[in-house]
């Protein structure tokens, strides 16, 4: 009768389960994924969650390497608090402030829908003809496809066709650029046919800056300042910077925790403003309320779902409006927001219209996206809406941490077979496999390394680290496992499977 050795079966039972569950654990608590606080409860008074904040911002500025926050909650559509956390100014140890101007990068497009919308009432465009019929000192350049198709609909919900563009093209406030119409003469190139796909457009944003001025014969600058700023009360908030401005905006930081000086970009429409977080609260109390500049229907009009399949952003909302990303709570509350990135900086606004609820983070750090993501979480707990779509992406630490989780276990697996000098692999096909894979993954690796911008490193600031460092071993264990047997022939054909090493 054949024996059964549970013993063998135990110990490959915890070898493949036990300790990628305990590597997995550690890797969530030390990069954060896990954390152990006490979250204010749903409802609790202002002052308790405002202390809350005070504890919880801080901590989590230090786990991500982010210099400064601002923040400003908004509750029964007034400005219920706002705090500054942290520095503008890292070196000289400048402090930031509340009423400290910052780049709010792409939330300006939510702003600039609502200057194109100010033309739609007043009858100066359409929204469904040609763009074309509107720009008299521009015109597209050559491209594989018709412009003669893009609308003003469609640059408005980014299904024009046109290119990211080029946001590493920023110079300084005192450094001569050139004209938005010059950068979009490089840039303004159909990838694809206009009105077929969602793909988020820069460019198309600053096609609409100069609608805005071939239309009404101002700058861009002026137009959104007197027709939108001024009316709405945001008297800290401007395009250009003059070099007396007090106080200055902050310096960014960047991936690696560089210092990024001041920058402008050429064009303004798609993410040129700088405002105080109190001046972008008093914008998100205006889209919940009536207000002076555009009526409720065009509010109501931008919250339309235009593009509902919108690519790797589908993760996290329900689709794009008008300069709005839309989603649907889990408490069935309509919920619209922006974020903004750039070269050292990250924004992100989020409205609840119908409780009359918004939170504007503003930060000047590139690492800041599971910073905002954390706190969109705790926002959300407190006010009631379960969650809101940001939170996915710590979902997405969660995921990370088992994938890393893995990759480790194997590394061990992997150093244990070749620690033993009587493993080799018989078949030269699987030998070769084992090189060609981890070949393809060093350069890929090598290829990650080189790239100025990677999403998965904004995303994931921490453990993308950990991932590349898990590829990398992993590779060499990988590759090691491919070589050894060809420099050792006369062992090729001994082989002991992972129940005898173990035993």
């Amino acid at each position: 009768m054949k024996k059964i050795n549970l013993f063998k079966g135990i110990k490959k039972w915890i070898w493949f389960i036990f300790v990628p569950t305990i590597i997995i654990f550690l890797i969530m608590l030390l990069s954060g994924s896990i954390e152990f606080y006490r979250n204010v409860q749903m409802g609790a008074p202002l002052e308790e969650y405002k202390a809350h904040m005070d504890k919880r911002i801080p901590a989590l500025m230090r786990r991500y390497n982010i210099p400064g926050c601002n923040i400003a909650l908004v509750k029964d559509s007034e400005i219920a608090w706002a705090q500054s956390y942290g520095y503008a100014d890292v070196a000289s140890g400048r402090a930031l402030t509340v009423d400290t101007p910052m780049s709010v990068q792409s939330i300006t497009k939510s702003i600039t829908a609502w200057g194109v919308m100010i033309l739609l009432e007043k009858g100066l465009i359409d929204l469904d003809v040609p763009v074309s019929q509107y720009l008299n000192s521009w015109q597209f350049p050559a491209t594989d496809y018709s412009t003669n198709q893009i609308t003003v609909r469609q640059l408005l919900s980014h299904t024009s066709g046109m290119p990211l563009g080029d946001f590493t093209n920023i110079y300084s406030p005192e450094e001569a650029r050139p004209t938005n119409r010059d950068a979009m003469t490089k840039e303004a190139k159909l990838i694809r046919e206009p009105g077929k796909k969602f793909s988020y457009s820069n460019v198309g944003y600053n096609i609409l800056e100069i609608l805005i001025e071939d239309v009404t014969g101002q700058s861009f600058s002026d137009y959104i300042r007197t027709k939108i700023l001024l009316p709405l009360g945001m008297n800290n908030s401007f395009f250009d910077i003059e070099p007396t401005v007090n106080p200055y905006p902050p310096t960014g930081y960047n991936l690696k925790s560089k210092p990024v000086p001041v920058y402008l970009y050429p064009s303004k429409g798609s993410g040129g403003l700088f405002a105080t977080v109190t001046d972008i609260a008093l914008f998100a109390i205006a889209e919940m309320n009536d207000n002076s500049v555009i009526s409720q229907e065009s509010i109501n009009q931008m919250y339309q779902l235009e593009c509902q399949k919108i690519g790797v952003y589908g993760l996290v909302f329900n689709g794009y409006g008008f300069g709005h990303y839309i989603e649907n709570l889990p408490n069935g509350a309509l919920s619209v927001s922006h974020g903004g990135q750039g070269n050292g900086i990250m924004t992100h606004l989020q409205i609840v219209p119908e409780t009359k609820d918004a939170i504007v983070i503003l930060t000047n750090s590139q690492r800041s996206w599971p910073f905002i993501a954390y706190i969109l979480r705790d926002w959300g707990d407190w006010r009631g809406f379960s969650s809101v779509g940001m939170e996915k992406i710590i979902w997405g630490h969660y995921g990370l941490s088992v994938v890393i989780g893995l990759l480790i276990s194997a590394i061990i697996l992997g150093i244990f077979r070749l620690s033993s000098t009587i493993y080799r692999q018989k078949r030269i096909d699987f030998r070769l496999f084992r090189v060609i894979a981890a070949i393809i993954m060093l350069g890929i690796l090598i290829w990650c390394i080189c790239q100025d911008y990677l999403f998965i490193t904004s995303v994931f600031p921490v453990l993308s680290l950990w991932l590349g460092g898990a590829v990398f071993v992993y590779s060499i264990v990988l590759l090691l496992s491919g070589i050894i047997p060809l420099l050792f022939p006369n062992n090729s054909n001994k082989e002991v499977d992972l129940v005898k090493i173990n035993s």
